[in-house]
């Protein structure tokens, strides 16, 4: 198909100029590829999916809080980019292509709030006992970048995870399937938090794509999000805050055109995540750009998305494990994808808690 197209192209030039050649290969070969079949996402597909990833959870049983923790001993070459405007993050300058160390051993995903990103410490100890991390001369030293999100307004705030639990979550880690919903991180998290609507239950969710060539590019988010979460193929919201009589949701961007206050309870809010793949020879500042171009998954399936109340983050992570190379733009656009699915299984997977209907009682 792609040859034909260049073949089609090749013979125009005889009757065009060189700039109008060019404008006519690029159409030709953009029209080839969007007449091609989306790739579709698998249907129980998840970040696990990526040869050299194990994910682990910690929920807490006294209230709804957690951690999540997605290992990588054999390392990964990372990225992150953070567009909302309240994070709580550790390490991220360090994911700088600019900075020494390319690759993490972990990443953390945590509630807490900023209490929570003390995870990442037993996140080290893990790692250290199991003797993985970067060599220095006193020994290894484990990269384990984290974000947190605000979940302290569910039960007592003064349970929040610790660095005993993100090691009980890395004794939990495992490839294949894993459980979603509200667990680890997802446990306490909540969505639609403005527009005087009724905030709704959030959660954890994952998902994966795999190309024919056998590159697999997989998500894992956790949603705690002010926005309500929004289903990219037919523009509906799903989840979120809902209206007053409890029979729909609140159109948000309608209440800002009211004049309604932007964020009712600032800085209570995020959605953190990791996309990963298995494609060779990606360097930081590849997968910084792959972290940036997930944010557009980000935006599809919640409105609105990086705000002033949010601390959106996403890290990007490739373990390498595939010979198969691959385009930063090609990986990114699937990981955007794969991100809004693994946003809508969040919350079509988690629990209703006292005060937070989940979507399975209001579908």
């Amino acid at each position: 198909m792609r040859s034909r197209s260049l073949d089609l192209n090749t013979r125009l030039v005889l009757h065009m100029d060189r700039r109008t050649f060019g404008w006519n290969l690029l159409g030709g070969a953009m029209a080839s590829f969007m007449s091609m079949e989306r790739f579709p996402a698998l249907a129980d597909g998840y970040i696990t999916d990526v040869d050299g990833i194990k994910v682990g959870h910690f929920t807490d049983s006294r209230r709804p809080t957690g951690c999540t923790v997605v290992l990588t001993e054999g390392g990964a070459v990372a990225g992150v980019d953070v567009r909302g405007s309240a994070p709580g993050t550790r390490e991220t300058d360090l994911l700088d292509p600019l900075n020494i160390v390319e690759k993490v051993n972990a990443i953390v995903l945590s509630g807490g709030s900023a209490f929570g990103l003390d995870t990442a410490t037993g996140v080290m100890r893990y790692l250290e006992d199991h003797n993985i991390g970067y060599d220095t001369q006193a020994g290894k030293v484990p990269i384990v970048p984290a974000a947190i999100l605000y979940d302290l307004g569910i039960g007592d705030p003064k349970i929040r995870p610790d660095a005993e639990s993100g090691y009980k979550a890395c004794q939990t880690a495992k490839a294949g399937k894993i459980d979603e919903g509200s667990v680890g991180a997802g446990a306490g998290a909540t969505i639609g938090k403005v527009g005087g609507g009724s905030p709704m239950k959030g959660g954890i969710g994952t998902s994966s794509i795999q190309l024919p060539n056998g590159l697999v590019v997989g998500a894992i988010v956790a949603v705690n999000c002010v926005g309500n979460v929004v289903d990219p193929k037919t523009g509906k919201v799903i989840a979120g805050a809902r209206s007053k009589d409890g029979k729909g949701f609140v159109d948000i961007i309608e209440s800002y055109r009211s004049g309604h206050d932007a964020v009712d309870r600032p800085g209570e809010a995020t959605t953190i995540g990791v996309v990963a793949t298995n494609a060779a020879e990606f360097t930081k500042a590849h997968m910084k750009k792959i972290a940036e171009m997930s944010h557009d998954g980000i935006a599809r399936a919640i409105n609105p998305a990086h705000t002033m109340g949010d601390g959106d983050t996403l890290f990007a992570i490739s373990t390498g494990t595939s010979r198969v190379q691959a385009a930063v733009t090609l990986i990114g656009a699937l990981a955007a994808e794969a991100i809004s699915e693994a946003i809508l299984r969040a919350v079509m997977r988690a629990k209703s808690v006292p005060g937070f209907l989940s979507y399975t009682e209001i579908k």
